[in-house]
């Protein structure tokens, strides 16, 4: 398995190592002028640069150099249509309110090799006494599901994303539930995270260790940002639960499709989900970059008829408090701030951030049947259009102090979806 960076690069230290970059001769240098045009601060604001909107005569190198008058910003390109040339220039930027910012774009032929603050683990194994071994992708059948096999195939039950706050994972095994792990230290966590010495499928991340451990009880639940359609008022889950030996989804293809210091984005895709009655293709990206207790989620179905509802889910196991229904920015927040964790050991703070205009209130799903346990944020769908929301989680015993208190992480959460909602504005000459 690949070596991880375990603790961060300081910035100067990242700095130095860019010296050593040999930038492109015949550089056709770009000039990025991003503007904050709110009164707001943002912290990593996530900004996207598509390939046509460099124009290609002014790529003359494979790594993106980005300049700022003090610092070297890192960057990276993401290649999500695999045919050999990236698609997206990827980055985060601080601002300060009404902040503009000229930064200038250049190109290495040499990695700058900029400090690791995002991943994706992903290992499998192909037979029960067969050793983990790590993949990019995986398809799965309806057929092969975690009971029918008779064994669990993926390491942590499937891929787990992360940034430098706190990490997820995501139930590949037919279950497509989504997994909370609480980070107290800001490096990647390590490789070997769900398999044994002998690389077998081992649960060893229920126990707390230096960067933490998983904190989040998920049940029969779809955890923190799964979702659901609701289909003349029935609940369908996409996916089974534990016991069940055939899915509902036909073909289950993932992928890797991004990696890299600043941005990891997987993509999953769902054919022939039987839900209703009727047949849905479903297209899930999930996308993660530095500074946020959380992670984007974007879907988009195939085979909307006009009688559904999208479901965003947010577990409630162990909550005991009431839910906080805020609007902030373009985003309505659905809150929790209470012992959420196994055992109810550690106050966690969850949180779904859902787009304000297609919002249509919220229902909690029963105590019994394929979906339980969660506060569902009922969301207009139309076919084929993507419906992206955030899925968010602040541990008590994370590196930035202060998330156990319930007025502190509200804030957190109504701030973030305020910096979330604003556009900067873009100029590249």
């Amino acid at each position: 398995m690949k070596k991880r960076v375990l603790f961060y690069l300081p910035t100067v230290l990242a700095t130095v190592l860019l010296i050593g970059c040999k930038v492109s001769k015949n550089v056709s240098e770009r000039t990025i002028i991003l503007k904050n045009g709110s009164s707001l601060a943002l912290s990593q604001k996530a900004i996207s640069i598509k390939r046509e909107n460099i124009g290609e005569n002014n790529i003359k190198g494979t790594f993106p150099i980005l300049l700022s008058k003090t610092d070297t910003i890192p960057a990276q390109t993401n290649d999500f249509t695999d045919d050999g040339k990236w698609d997206e220039l990827f980055f985060t930027v601080d601002f300060l309110p009404n902040e503009e910012k000229d930064i200038q774009l250049k190109w290495s032929e040499t990695d700058p090799k900029f400090p690791v603050k995002t991943s994706v683990r992903f290992g499998k194994r192909e037979g029960k006494d067969l050793p983990v071994h790590p993949d990019t992708q995986e398809v799965l059948m309806a057929d092969q599901v975690h009971r029918k096999l008779g064994y669990q195939k993926y390491q942590t039950d499937g891929p787990t994303w992360e940034n430098d706050k706190v990490g997820f994972r995501h139930y590949l095994d037919g279950r497509n539930s989504k997994d909370v792990f609480g980070k107290k230290l800001p490096g990647i966590t390590p490789e070997n995270v769900g398999i044994n010495s002998k690389g077998a499928v081992e649960d060893n991340y229920h126990v707390m260790y230096d960067w933490g451990r998983d904190i989040f009880p998920v049940g029969n639940s779809v955890g923190l940002g799964g979702y659901a359609l609701l289909i003349d008022n029935k609940i369908n889950r996409l996916g089974i639960l534990g016991n069940d030996t055939i899915n509902n989804v036909e073909k289950t293809t993932f992928k890797i499709a991004a990696e890299g210091p600043v941005n990891s984005v997987l993509s999953y895709h769902y054919q022939n989900w039987n839900a209703g009655g009727n047949l849905y293709q479903v297209q899930e990206t999930t996308s993660i970059w530095p500074g946020m207790y959380g992670y984007k989620n974007t879907v988009s179905i195939n085979g909307i008829k006009g009688n559904e509802t999208f479901l965003a889910a947010i577990s409630n196991l162990n909550n005991k408090n009431p839910l906080q229904v805020i609007e902030a920015g373009d985003w309505i927040c659905l809150i929790q701030h209470d012992y959420l964790t196994y055992e109810r050991q550690w106050i966690l703070g969850t949180a779904i951030l859902v787009p304000a205009k297609i919002y249509q209130g919220y229902i909690e799903a029963p105590k019994t049947g394929q979906l339980t346990d969660s506060y569902l944020a009922k969301l207009k769908v139309e076919n084929n259009k993507e419906i992206s929301y955030y899925a968010i989680a602040a541990w008590e015993l994370s590196a930035d102090k202060g998330f156990n208190d319930p007025v502190f992480f509200t804030n957190y959460v109504t701030n973030l979806a305020k910096q979330l909602s604003i556009k900067v504005k873009m100029e590249i000459k």
